[in-house]
C-alpha cells in the first residue's frame, strides 16, 4: 500500500472519515496522534498520518503486493534462529523522531518489539523498511517519506520493475544486508 499524501481526511459530522474537497474555505481541522488512532483504528481503510492530518492510502496492484511478500520470503531465512519477525503492509509504524504513522510494505524487527499501546498494531522499532517503490508513489516514497523514515536510517526502497527482464541489475540493499536474489519477477509468484 502507498500514499501519495495528496488526498487529505477530514472529520465529519459523528467522527466519521471524510475526504475533503480539493479547494475549501472551511479551515482544516488538526487531529491529533490520539484521535487518529481513535479513527483508524474503526476506519474501512487504512490512512497515513502526519503534522495533524489524515491521507488515504491507494490500494496495491498485484506486482507491488507479490514482490512485497517476495521480499518478505527472501528475508525470512536469514532470520531463522534469531529473534525477528517480518510484518506485512498491516502493521503500522510510528517513526518518533517524526511523528509519522505508516503502513510500509515490509517491516523487519529483532529482539524485543515496542508497540505503542496494548492494541499492538503500532510498532515503535523497527530494525528496516523496505517500500515497493510503485511508479505512481515513486516520487513520494523517494522524497518527502523517505526523509522522514531515513531518520531512524532503516528505510531501503525497491523499484516495482526491478524483477522485470530488461531491469535485471543487482538487488539493492541496506549496507551490511544481503537481499536475496532468487525472490523472483514480480509476475513470478513465490519462490
Amino acid at each position: 500500500m502507498a500514499s501519495q499524501w495528496s488526498t487529505p481526511l477530514g472529520v465529519g459530522p459523528g467522527g466519521k472519515v471524510v475526504r475533503e474537497a480539493a479547494v475549501s474555505t472551511d479551515p482544516k481541522t488538526s487531529l491529533t496522534p490520539e484521535q487518529y488512532l481513535e479513527i483508524e483504528r474503526k476506519a474501512e481503510f487504512k490512512s497515513e498520518y502526519f503534522n495533524g492530518e489524515m491521507f488515504a492510502m491507494a490500494g496495491a496492484k498485484e506486482a507491488h503486493t507479490l514482490l512485497a511478500m517476495n521480499v518478505g520470503f527472501a528475508l525470512h531465512p536469514q532470520l531463522r534462529g534469531r529473534p525477528c519477525r517480518i510484518y506485512s503492509n498491516d502493521m503500522r509504524v510510528r517513526v518518533s523522531s517524526t511523528g509519522l504513522y505508516t503502513y510500509p510494505d515490509v517491516i523487519e524487527v529483532c529482539g524485543e518489539r515496542h508497540f505503542l499501546d496494548d492494541q499492538r498494531d503500532t510498532l515503535l522499532n523497527p530494525n528496516l523498511i523496505v517500500e515497493v517503490l510503485s511508479p505512481t508513489t515513486e516520487a513520494y516514497d523517494r522524497g518527502r517519506k523517505f526523509e522522514y523514515l531515513q531518520s531512524n536510517r532503516i528505510v531501503h526502497g525497491i523499484p516495482s520493475d526491478f524483477f522485470r527482464p530488461r531491469s535485471r541489475r543487482p538487488l539493492p540493499a541496506p549496507a551490511g544486508r544481503r537481499l536475496a536474489p532468487e525472490i523472483g519477477r514480480a509476475d513470478e509468484g513465490c519462490p
